[in-house]
């Protein structure tokens, strides 16, 4: 016979199991010891998340319920936004993002095929992803070295008749210049995709007033994938301050519906057989009217309760990245005639996602010997991402088309590509590890 009386002191017992599993079997918050492999980054949890998966998972509700609205309700308040919706992905938070600048319902100000969208091309693929996929047309413009984020002296240059939108992430935490691109979007009535996947828990400062980055354009998104700075394992999000942009967000996500019921619940507007929609017959059911052709995004239960107890700790992980970065970069300062270290933005205080190093051009150095000698020392590295977008067979097809523009020379973007890397700076390492990977970086430079 169970040793419990009801589900209550069932749910109790079970996950008091799950927690002392996690302290025998598997935590995480093991020492450094010379000779351990260093991951760029890696899930950061202990039996909280441990038990609150096992919760969700008692419930059996297999898609988005109370612990996803638990999650949008409290990633909204921390973010200090009015509207949150969780996704599956970062990816598809981008893409759930730009799709709701399509929507009809946005009148002249809609993205429409053909029109173009200020980027950058030293980004991650699903920045520009939804771009060409829609039909609208990406211009490049150049980043900046050592903050890595877009020129801001380019805009006026890439911006054209047809510019809709500036979609450009906050590269590896660093916040790009907010100041400079949201008065250039107010001066010409564009909108800003803030790509915060990279940099939950960033801000940045105008005048007198401070915010979270992701939350100072149109809408923003983050991630949730482990490497990030909270994870669900997979997952994102999509956020605005915009009523009718969380309005089209929240259909798209949910396959285009105009119905605006949770899962599981019908009729919450009392007007379900009433209404005339389109070319419908009057009174057809709202549940399967369709005002957008949307898709099923939806994350689950078992990822939002994972989030719900990660954003707790968000702050705390936010610290340690800060002071693990700080500490690397004052063990690779003293090498600066080899290494171009990375600057905060003016005005910001980044939640690091990652230190990236550029290789002075003088210096004769090779990335690759460098890169493979950390790799040889177990301590992983990562290039900026996709390096030059539209070097990639992706672009195969489009290449030298009217499918995207380029303007000016992207110089940088092609240093980058050549000469950057960047290691982790995650919660999870120790003071011990971070000196560990400032002593083998000096000995892959110096040798």
């Amino acid at each position: 016979m169970a040793d419990w009386n009801n589900e209550a002191e069932a749910r109790a017992r079970i996950k008091e199991m799950v927690a002392d599993y996690y302290r025998d079997f598997v935590r995480c918050d093991k020492t450094f010891e010379e000779g351990d492999r260093i991951p760029y980054a890696r899930r950061v949890f202990d039996e909280s998340e441990m038990c609150a998966l096992t919760d969700a998972a008692l419930d059996f509700w297999l898609t988005s319920g109370r612990f996803t609205a638990q999650f949008e309700k409290e990633f909204a308040d921390y973010l200090g936004v009015k509207h949150a919706h969780l996704v599956n992905s970062g990816s598809s938070a981008n893409l759930l993002a730009f799709m709701t600048l399509t929507s009809p319902l946005l009148g002249e100000r809609r993205i429409r095929r053909g029109d173009e969208v200020i980027t950058v091309a030293c980004a991650f693929p699903t920045t520009v992803a939804p771009i060409l996929q829609y039909g609208a047309v990406p211009v490049f413009v150049d980043v900046t070295i050592p903050q890595y984020n877009i020129d801001i002296t380019m805009l006026e240059k890439a911006y054209s008749e047809k510019t809709k939108a500036v979609m450009i992430a906050h590269t590896l935490g660093n916040p790009f210049d907010i100041r400079a691109v949201k008065e250039f979007c107010d001066r010409h009535g564009l909108w800003l995709i803030e790509d915060n996947c990279d940099a939950l828990g960033s801000r940045y400062t105008i005048d007198d007033r401070t915010a979270f980055t992701g939350t100072w354009g149109d809408i923003g998104t983050s991630s949730f994938y482990p490497p990030h700075h909270m994870t669900m394992g997979e997952g994102g999000c999509v956020y605005t301050n915009d009523s009718l942009l969380s309005k089209i967000a929240l259909s798209m996500r949910d396959w285009g519906r105009d119905c605006v019921c949770p899962s599981g619940h019908d009729n919450v507007c009392k007007h379900r057989f009433n209404g005339d929609f389109g070319l419908l017959p009057h009174g057809y059911d709202h549940k399967y009217v369709y005002s957008h052709l949307g898709y099923n995004l939806k994350a689950t239960d078992l990822q939002a309760s994972i989030g719900c107890v990660q954003l707790k700790k968000l702050p705390a992980f936010t610290a340690r990245r800060q002071q693990n970065w700080a500490q690397l970069r004052e063990i690779l300062e003293s090498y600066e005639d080899i290494l171009i270290l990375p600057e905060a933005a003016e005005g910001s205080s980044p939640s690091w996602f990652g230190f990236l190093i550029t290789l002075r051009e003088e210096s004769g150095k090779s990335r690759n010997k460098v890169t493979g000698y950390l790799e040889e020392h177990g301590i992983q590295t990562r290039l900026l991402f996709s390096g030059n977008i539209i070097l990639h067979p992706c672009f195969d097809t489009i290449r030298e088309t009217d499918c995207y523009r380029v303007v000016g020379d992207l110089t940088n973007t092609d240093f980058i590509m050549n000469n950057s890397f960047w290691v982790g700076v995650y919660p999870g390492m120790t003071p011990e590890a971070i000196a560990y990977i400032g002593k083998t970086i000096i000995e892959a430079v110096t040798g």
